[in-house]
């Protein structure tokens, strides 16, 4: 896998991408590459949709308010799309954004908003989730950029799943401090969701109902209580560690 480019400004654009193609920049992207990057005519730019991999661009200014690149060479194949599930209890804006662009710089596939018995948000702003799944893609060399789906009751979307999908069900209520054993009996090829509750944790009803389920997989997060938001990552991080695509 090429070496990630570091010091290349990265932009998320909606065109195909292919030698020789132009894109032409919106207002917002002309105005953030020549006013505030100060790039001028010539200098290259990294581009990626989310199909096409990622391709080296040469800027070309018209004014101070337009501007277009024209696309040169490839960089970075297209990797295949993860297929890790994550499905979370929405936060209020500043965690939430937080656990959104943390997500995505952890290899999520799909971000599944779920709404449980005590979910502090329960109205979803998806463009400006959207957003912030784009800037995190940007600024971290992410080139498949996962799906935001809409927001749905907990058991309905655990019931939307597919029947071979396990689900990590972080728990507060584990008797054991330590996530590994359990992860020991998942298959790495096995289609993976992670359930990360809100910050008042889950029901009681709530945690009977998904423990009777034949596919979910309990796991604690260590003897200290986390935010939600930390908890995200710390799940992340563990599942992708030992059965995911860091393993």
């Amino acid at each position: 896998m090429p070496r990630y480019d570091f010091t290349s400004q990265r932009l998320h654009v909606e065109h195909d991408l292919a030698h020789s193609t132009r894109v032409e920049l919106n207002r917002a992207q002309a105005n953030y590459l020549l006013n505030v990057l100060r790039l001028g005519d010539g200098d290259h730019v990294l581009l990626f949709n989310g199909r096409d991999g990622e391709w080296r661009a040469n800027l070309h200014p018209v004014g101070r308010k337009k501007a277009h690149l024209e696309v040169v060479s490839q960089t970075r194949a297209q990797p295949t799309a993860s297929d890790l599930l994550y499905l979370f209890a929405p936060l209020k804006q500043a965690r939430m954004e937080y656990m959104v662009q943390k997500a995505v710089e952890m290899g999520a596939g799909v971000l599944q908003p779920v709404f449980t018995q005590y979910t502090q948000l329960r109205k979803l702003n998806h463009e400006r989730m959207e957003a912030q799944i784009i800037e995190a893609a940007e600024q971290c060399g992410i080139l498949s950029l996962p799906h935001l789906a809409g927001g749905l009751p907990l058991m309905q979307a655990i019931e939307n799943m597919s029947t071979d999908r396990l689900l990590i069900f972080c728990d507060e209520g584990e008797e054991s401090q330590n996530p590994l054993p359990p992860l020991a009996q998942v298959s790495k090829d096995s289609p993976l969701a992670v359930l990360v509750g809100p910050e008042g944790g889950f029901s009681e009803e709530e945690r009977g109902l998904i423990r009777a389920l034949p596919n979910a997989i309990p796991i604690p997060l260590g003897p200290r209580v986390l935010r939600a938001d930390t908890a995200a990552v710390a799940a992340l991080a563990v599942v992708q560690a030992t059965v995911g695509d860091w393993s």
